[in-house]
């Protein structure tokens, strides 16, 4: 005899169909009256099996329309030298420019722009001591109207203060921009990135504020930008909801 609880074999039940393509992104699962019936259940049992899956990721579900399997992230973001040189050349900021490239349309809105002092983890990132004052320059980019990511860029103020990152507008063709402009403030080279990443549940007002459905994971992303002469330039701080984002990493290996 199975001894499993019936939501579980439901869950199992469609689990294996939607790892398995048969129930495909955006599908929308039966709805409770009909899996009842055709498990020869409860609704109640059904809506146990719909809670785990949703916890899993696996699902989501909308008021009034009943649950669906969770949607293929929406943006793939490519990381190679050669491509992050490319976007340079367009003018536009890499996440602009990588959204552009697949037909979708980003923007950035800028939160806010404050002097501040630095948390342990980014002063580590820029080889500054704990709580030295930094720039922190906020901001929520939306793609196709969806909120997508936060991103906190950090920076050291002996270098920045008295440059655009400093003021409280956008800076054109985006921070990188201005480091590399040869009649710039800053003149330097960008030349390595390291990415320091971490995955955990995205507390209550991250949730709500980039509608983040629940089990959905998010992705902590430290991005450090060094120089050629490895001196770290700018830290940025990102929150990156996993339905959201697929994430490639081409390592060339000498």
């Amino acid at each position: 005899m199975n001894s499993t609880p019936p939501f579980r074999r439901i869950a199992e039940t469609l689990r294996r169909d939607i790892l398995s393509g048969t129930l495909e992104p955006g599908a929308r699962l039966l709805s409770e009256n009909e899996l009842a019936e055709r498990h020869e259940t409860t609704r109640s049992t059904v809506r146990k099996a719909i809670a785990l899956l949703r916890s899993e990721g696996l699902v989501v579900s909308e008021q009034g329309r009943g649950a669906f399997v969770r949607p293929r992230p929406h943006l793939k973001m490519v990381l190679t030298g050669s491509n992050w040189r490319t976007h340079r050349a367009s003018g536009m900021s890499n996440f602009n420019a990588e959204a552009a490239s697949q037909g979708k349309a980003a923007t950035q809105h800028l939160l806010a722009v404050e002097e501040t002092a630095a948390p342990v983890e980014i002063a580590e990132r820029l080889g500054i001591t704990l709580n030295a004052p930094v720039i922190v320059r906020r901001r929520l980019f939306v793609v196709d109207g969806e909120p997508m990511q936060f991103c906190d860029g950090y920076y050291p103020v002996d270098l920045f203060r008295e440059t655009a990152v400093a003021e409280a507008r956008r800076v054109r063709g985006g921070v990188h921009a201005l480091i590399e402009d040869p009649e710039g403030p800053i003149r330097r080279r960008v030349t390595t990135f390291v990415e320091d990443l971490d995955v955990r549940l995205p507390i209550p007002s991250e949730s709500e504020t980039l509608s983040i459905p629940e089990g959905v994971p998010v992705v902590r992303v430290l991005r450090t930008a060094y120089d050629t002469n490895g001196e770290a330039l700018e830290v940025l701080d990102s929150l990156v909801p996993t339905d959201r984002f697929a994430f490639r990493y081409v390592i060339d290996v000498p």
